[in-house]
């Protein structure tokens, strides 16, 4: 039996055009031979749907795009779908499954996960028993992404006593950085305790701060990984499930993918790239926008996105501006103008000397002749290049793309309405040597950032000889307690116990916790972190917790 798993990318809630991919994609595997053909999960109303699903008329909307699977896929196949249901007034993560032009069942999904980005409790109730069904002589299971996740969970044990063939799961996993090998290893265990094949098809594409990186897989009963779809792109992945007499129960059949596919794995830097990338170009076309504008300084961080933006977008729907205070070196607006060329985009010079002066004209009766020059000076050159991309941005339909990255967020080293003005936040769960790590990577696919861009230690040029270690720690000192306290949840006891010094261990921690109120204010970006400040980390922001 040849068996497609067709990993889509849906947008949420554009129900009719989802189903329509839904439909053409099941007719394209069905040409090529297949007869059993699985999506992923909730692809009818793309994934997470959020606080849609309490909405009772988009459930039913839902339901009427169901009711066009059954008279319009092809009817000799079995084609297994997730959708949202309602039942009884009550609301179903659910898998249907379609045969001879009608659905001939559905299950639920039994484990709602409710951390980090999933908040499925509260919209959705659990399943409470399994579904089996018989296709081609074999009998198959159906589990949704977290059933699988848990060996040892009811999900997997109510199966126990079923005498499957086969487990089919249909997934969303949101992509952050090595969970790949997570997913091998507990979808490798699942396989095992059940004793049989599992397909596990998983969503792909950008939706809001989530990136789904595909990568589709089926295991053979013992474990083995024996096929893999690609990642960050729309896939089919085919493969072939063949009977070979009833084998003692949770042995599984005999199981051989048609042309064996595995592709070769990313590295770990060129996989983080596609999926910021991804999680950049779906953000910028589901909404809709034609055209994205990037404040080029100069400085890395800038660099990045920008060299992002081209890579994602094309050149020719990409413009960049640089605004040159009195503070701005000739080599950082060289560099701005040189990576510009290289990338061939639209470019806009735009000095703010001028309007400086008049806003400091303008309050130097309320601040005083005497006044020393300070953070408002700083703050309010940001505030001026926020106001001037924020206008081509109005006038021009352009996205601004902002471009802190997570170790200036965590401390609070930006300008709210300034450097932090814009649609989309493209960098802000990278730290800072990450970025680094990522501007020398694209370099060695060929030279796109200027080097000395690299090699200049980071400056915000918000004042003469200003560096950004005036006021932060060197960011390969910084970055890995940023990672500990905000992605490991350590504590400061226990920082501190793991050899980091006292007095920069307590400044961190303030400075993160204090400058929540920033965070709350600044455009969503890809989550590439297993904690992102976005959906993953929840804080008050009137909080004196400092420990």
């Amino acid at each position: 039996m040849k068996t497609a798993l067709i990993q889509m990318n849906p947008t949420v809630g554009a129900l009719e055009a989802n189903t329509d991919l839904i439909i053409s994609n099941a007719w394209k595997a069905f040409d090529e031979g297949a007869r059993l053909i699985v999506f992923p999960e909730l692809t009818i109303s793309g994934y997470p749907p959020e606080d849609l699903i309490l909405k009772d008329h988009f459930c039913a909307d839902c339901k009427r795009q169901l009711h066009r699977l059954e008279t319009e896929f092809p009817p000799v196949a079995t084609v297994v779908v997730g959708a949202p249901v309602s039942r009884e007034g009550k609301k179903y993560n659910a898998a249907l499954v379609f045969h001879d032009s009608k659905t001939i069942g559905e299950y639920h999904k039994m484990l709602l996960p409710n951390y980090g980005v999933f908040d499925e409790m509260r919209l959705f109730e659990a399943g409470t028993k399994p579904f089996v069904f018989d296709i081609d002589g074999l009998t198959a299971a159906l589990h949704i992404c977290e059933d699988s996740w848990a060996p040892n969970g009811t999900a997997v044990a109510s199966l126990e006593d079923k005498d499957i063939d086969l487990l089919i799961n249909l997934s969303a996993s949101p992509y952050y950085r090595n969970k790949l090998n997570d997913r091998i290893d507990v979808l490798a265990q699942t396989a095992q305790k059940l004793g049989v094949p599992l397909l596990y098809c998983n969503l792909v594409g950008g939706q809001d701060e989530l990136v789904f990186d595909g990568a589709s897989m089926v295991f053979a009963p013992d474990g083995t990984r024996r096929a893999r779809a690609k990642q960050f792109h729309e896939d089919i992945l085919y493969f072939a499930v063949e009977q070979a007499g009833k084998p003692a129960p949770h042995v599984g059949q005999a199981f051989q993918p048609a042309h064996p596919r595995k592709e070769v794995p990313l590295g770990d830097l060129e996989e983080t790239y596609e999926a910021l990338k991804l999680g950049l170009r779906d953000y910028v076309d589901k909404i809709g926008f034609k055209r994205v504008v990037v404040a080029l300084s100069g400085g890395i961080d800038s660099a990045i996105v920008l060299a992002l933006a081209v890579d994602a977008l094309g050149k020719e729907r990409v413009a960049a501006v640089t605004m040159p205070s009195q503070y701005s070196s000739s080599e950082t607006l060289g560099d701005a103008g040189e990576m510009a060329k290289l990338l061939d985009v639209e470019f806009h010079t735009i000095p703010i000397k001028g309007l400086y002066d008049e806003f400091e004209s303008e309050l130097s009766p309320i601040w005083g002749a005497d006044k020393e020059v300070g953070l408002a000076e700083e703050n309010l050159q940001a505030r001026i290049r926020g106001n001037l991309i924020m206008a081509l941005s109005n006038e021009y339909g352009w996205l601004v793309l902002t471009t802190g990255n997570k170790s200036e967020m965590a401390m609070g080293y930006c300008t709210l309405y300034g450097d932090m003005a814009g649609g989309f936040a493209v960098i802000k769960d990278v730290p800072k040597t990450l970025v680094f790590d990522l501007c020398r990577w694209r370099n060695e696919q060929e030279l796109v950032i200027p080097p000395s861009i690299i090699e200049r230690p980071p400056s915000a040029e918000l004042r003469p000889d200003q560096k950004d270690t005036d006021s932060l720690p060197p960011y390969e000192i910084l970055d890995p307690i940023l990672e500990d306290y905000v992605e490991n949840d350590m504590g400061i006891a226990g920082l501190i116990a793991k050899g980091y010094e006292e007095a920069l261990v307590r400044r961190v921690v303030h400075a993160v916790e204090l400058t929540e109120y920033k965070r709350r204010q600044s455009p969503p970006g890809v989550k590439i972190t297993p904690r992102s400040f976005d959906r993953d980390r929840r804080m008050p922001i009137v909080n004196r917790y400092r420990n």
